[in-house]
């Protein structure tokens, strides 16, 4: 089925002032209980949503399964909108694992009179190189990080919750900040030649992925934050990457129309799934209309999702080389999936965020079953095991 469009959000009131290169929305993030919505809304501004919108926008099943809904209800009320001016442009967003103790140090410094409470953390990357934090049920603002020497990009929590933080930058550099020590930067990764667009930690926390305003990709090592190796195969700048959930797979979308599908174990490209234009020009004068802008996986790991400037959403199965489904969508830059599947939602240049049905599907059990493998196994290990051959061949991904 294609797409429909669920709900769009546009910025309330016009400002005093009109900043035309200002109002993109360049990040969407749920945080990953799917109990919140971020939205990089242009003009220095962030609205934080609380998830699910009202419920004349979303049809009956795709709430939210929040382990916290309870307790917020009970205990301090639903959850309000917020808006965080962030002073600058806002161009990453982050939510931390949920839910997270912050360390007792930390939430003493900015909260002497709160006890230390679990609480959920928004990231932003702003223009000036800047990174603010951000405790999402006040809206307070409990850390800000320096270090950068231009735009912040791009941004990601470590899954496993421990308050490690990944900033990608202008400046070119990836830097890792340890939240549970006052923000402390604990690591700057060096390399890239141009601007870092990118950034994204495997589910497993032992990887993490950086693009580039260049033709390669680079993935690093979580544990000793070394370079493991370089990903060459596109013919532009790589723009986007995003892990499958069981850290099996990754995927990188670049201006040169493609995505490439990766083994980030062995570095092995796996596939390639091209996006053409449906009515293509009689000339070639819009050589670059299929340009990526986005791509990211659902969360059960069987699609993928990827806005390109021809003015399309795409929805691919994971297993076919050509995409299932379109919708039509003007000025798209990014796009995310909602953590219990069933939505997508979209970032334009108007800042404007949209929602999009996405296929609702229930994973047959060898897909599971190879989830669950994958998770702890790599596809060396793999490999090594005392099984069939075709067996291998399903559980590293090869029977495309």
């Amino acid at each position: 089925e294609e797409p429909l469009l669920l709900a769009e959000l546009k910025p309330g009131r016009p400002h005093q002032f009109d900043w035309k290169s200002s109002c993109e929305t360049w990040s969407v993030a749920f945080s990953p209980d799917g109990s919140w919505f971020a939205w990089s809304q242009g003009h220095c501004i962030v609205k934080l949503i609380p998830w699910p919108l009202e419920e004349q926008f979303i049809p009956k099943g795709f709430e939210a399964k929040s382990r916290s809904s309870k307790n917020e209800t009970k205990g301090r009320g639903s959850p309000k909108e917020k808006t965080l001016d962030c002073g600058q442009i806002v161009w990453g967003l982050a939510f931390s694992p949920w839910p997270s103790p912050p360390s007792k140090k930390l939430w003493a410094r900015h909260h002497p009179q709160v006890p230390d409470v679990s609480c959920l953390i928004l990231a932003t990357g702003l223009n000036d190189g800047q990174i603010k934090i951000w405790e999402v049920q006040t809206g307070l603002l409990l850390l800000n990080l320096s270090g950068h020497q231009d735009v912040v990009r791009d941004l990601s929590f470590t899954p496993s919750g421990s308050l490690i933080l990944v900033s990608a930058s202008r400046d070119k550099t990836l830097r890792i900040w340890d939240l549970n020590k006052h923000g402390k930067q604990i690591q700057v990764l060096s390399g890239h030649l141009q601007w870092v667009y990118c950034c994204s930690i495997s589910p497993d926390c032992s990887m993490l992925c950086s693009a580039a305003g260049e033709k390669s990709v680079f993935l690093w090592s979580m544990r000793s934050y070394t370079l493991i190796r370089k990903l060459e195969g596109h013919q532009s700048s790589v723009v986007s990457c995003d892990f499958s959930p069981d850290s099996a797979l990754l995927v990188t979308a670049s201006y040169d129309t493609n995505v490439i599908m990766w083994d980030p174990y062995t570095g092995e490209r796996l596939r390639s799934l091209h996006h053409t234009q449906l009515n293509p020009p009689m000339d070639d004068s819009d050589v670059h209309i299929s340009s990526l802008r986005s791509v990211c996986f659902s969360p059960e790991g069987l699609y993928l999702a990827t806005v390109a400037d021809d003015r399309l959403l795409r929805i691919w199965a994971l297993e076919l080389k050509t995409p299932i489904a379109f919708a039509p969508m003007t000025n798209g830059l990014c796009c995310t999936f909602f953590p219990h599947g069933g939505v997508i939602a979209t970032g334009t240049r108007d800042g404007h965020v949209q929602f999009w049905t996405a296929p609702r599907v229930l994973s047959s059990l060898k897909h599971l079953c190879r989830k669950a493998l994958r998770s702890f196994l790599t596809t060396y290990q793999v490999l090594a095991l005392p099984i069939p051959k075709k067996m291998k061949e399903f559980l590293t991904y090869r029977t495309f």
